[in-house]
């Protein structure tokens, strides 16, 4: 993914507000064997860029005064409250080192397994992106993970799955931690979930209005049938 990126100048509190009102966003690349560079970006071009998944877990090509440089996303602040960009972080890339990076977790196939078709059981994803270490070069976009062999009361390990060739996976905390766990439905949440249905099922027109002109014309025979009369007082 491509991105262009200008020199700037000023740095400071002041200089990057001022920047800001102007629709700039500041930055900075640092890393490897040269300098920091201080950059400013285009803020409508970066807020649309950072929807895209591969703008934060792929290698990036800025380009910067002409010239071409790997970067990768280290870190974005955002506004507390409005849709913006205060300032973003890039890390240089050189191809001959090692890099630590977050990488999301694709899961399919959970429809077709038997927890969820035969055993009528909730997959849950506990993590949605692994930690790895890896070249840039082998940097994948995205890992894969296939669901659909899950069972009852199973669940999926990190070692249970194949990360792609020349990734490893970084240990922070637990050695094996669970990607997706396997539970059964209570029968309230059954329940729950049948009534749900019902109520969101969309009502023919036809039959809801057949049953509005009956219960109509139950109404009127009820109005025009003649009140009972009380009994007469008997005469002493």
């Amino acid at each position: 993914m491509k991105f262009v990126a200008f020199e700037r100048a000023k740095q400071g509190t002041g200089a990057s507000r001022r920047l800001r009102i102007t629709g700039r966003t500041p930055g900075i690349v640092y890393g490897g064997t040269g300098d920091a560079l201080l950059i400013e970006l285009d803020h409508n071009a970066l807020f649309h860029a950072i929807k895209k998944e591969a703008f934060h877990a792929s290698i990036l090509d800025m380009e910067l005064a002409g010239k071409e440089h790997k970067v990768l996303l280290r870190d974005l602040q955002m506004h507390p409250f409005k849709p913006q960009v205060l300032h973003i972080d890039f890390q240089r890339v050189e191809a001959k080192t090692k890099m630590t990076v977050k990488v999301p977790l694709h899961y399919s196939g959970e429809e077709e397994s038997p927890a969820v078709k035969a055993e009528n059981c909730l997959v849950n994803h506990v993590l949605t992106e692994l930690t790895v270490s890896c070249f840039p070069a082998d940097i994948p976009e995205f890992i894969a993970i296939d669901l659909s062999g899950l069972k009852k009361g199973s669940s999926l390990h990190v070692k249970d799955i194949t990360l792609p060739k020349g990734v490893k996976f970084v240990v922070k905390g637990q050695a094996n931690p669970v990607l997706v766990s396997v539970s059964a439905i209570s029968a309230e949440a059954e329940a729950d979930a049948a009534a749900a249905a019902v109520a969101a099922a969309p009502v023919d027109p036809k039959a809801a209005k057949a049953a509005a002109g009956k219960a109509a014309a139950g109404a009127k025979t009820d109005a025009k049938a003649p009140a009972a009369k009380a009994p007469a007082a008997k005469k002493k």
